[in-house]
């Protein structure tokens, strides 16, 4: 009798309410401090667990699975190579969330991958181990295991857990897919921020220091974070292309989506300490 499908696993998106950029290190990577906050709007993935050792991704999305160094199958197999499992996986992915926007997607669903099946494969490795499996994968994945909004430091590992407000957000995804890599290697960016403490962090206004050099080089991301600032705080995540206003109330935020122009898409989410992941292991 074959294994039941185990569904409706989330990967939420996270929103980076400041980014600072310290300094970049001898290896390449840079020094953050950042504050890491979810959304309620999720990436869902689904798992059968398979006797035979393949892993397998099913997406309606082509180019996701078509990429070998997805890092969904590089998590499951770190996982499966990590403790000896015998078995394998078949992953169905339900993509809601946009690529290359900064909300930390494909780093969720690596994440989600992880904790799923160290539960479903009963591998039984700690969330310590499962987030120093993930930093090896992705530097945002330790956040996602974790699955509480957190102050963090050092290429984005090292995390303390905070309680910031839960705000209703406006997010708008332009139509442009940000390379990472090729804005932390730009020469114009920002990497002289000084270290702060956290409370002061925490109460002084929040800014990203990759804003600025997206803003000039996507007119799409320009466009968006202009009208937004007509109807709330707002800056980018992560090193784009999303845009989010901060709301006090849904209402407000679904009224301000109500009058987004045609030519953008956007969507309204309420801000999240505690990751949904999270809730689905301790309530499944």
């Amino acid at each position: 009798m074959p294994n039941e499908i185990s569904r409706n696993w989330p990967a939420p998106a996270k929103l980076n309410l400041f980014l600072h950029i310290n300094g970049r290190r001898a290896d390449g990577y840079h020094e953050l401090q950042t504050l890491f906050q979810f959304i309620d709007c999720c990436d869902m993935l689904d798992f059968q667990v398979t006797e035979s050792p393949e892993l397998r991704l099913h997406s309606d999305m082509s180019d996701v699975v078509a990429d070998s160094d997805n890092l969904i199958l590089r998590a499951a197999k770190s996982l499966q190579q990590y403790t000896g499992f015998k078995g394998g996986a078949e992953i169905w992915l339900d993509k809601h969330l946009p690529m290359g926007g900064g909300l930390g997607g494909g780093s969720s669903d690596a994440a989600t991958t992880l904790v799923a099946l160290n539960q479903l494969w009963n591998t039984q490795l700690s969330t310590e181990e499962l987030a120093t499996l993930g930093l090896k994968i992705g530097a945002d994945i330790p956040v996602f295991i974790h699955g509480f909004a957190a102050f963090a430091e050092g290429v984005g590992e090292r995390l303390q857990r905070v309680n910031p407000n839960e705000p209703w957000y406006l997010v708008i995804a332009p139509d442009a897919h940000v390379s990472t890599a090729a804005v932390f290697q730009d020469p114009h960016l920002p990497r002289n921020t000084p270290k702060l403490a956290i409370d002061t962090l925490m109460s002084q206004a929040w800014e990203n220091d990759c804003q600025n050099l997206v803003v000039a080089q996507y007119p799409q991301v320009a466009k968006a974070l202009g009208w937004l600032l007509e109807y709330a705080p707002s800056r980018m995540t992560g090193t784009g292309a999303c845009v989010f206003g901060e709301f006090s109330s849904q209402q407000q935020a679904l009224a301000a989506l109500a009058k987004l122009p045609s030519d953008m898409h956007g969507f309204v989410a309420k801000g999240m300490n505690i990751s949904p992941l999270i809730s689905r292991i301790q309530h499944p």
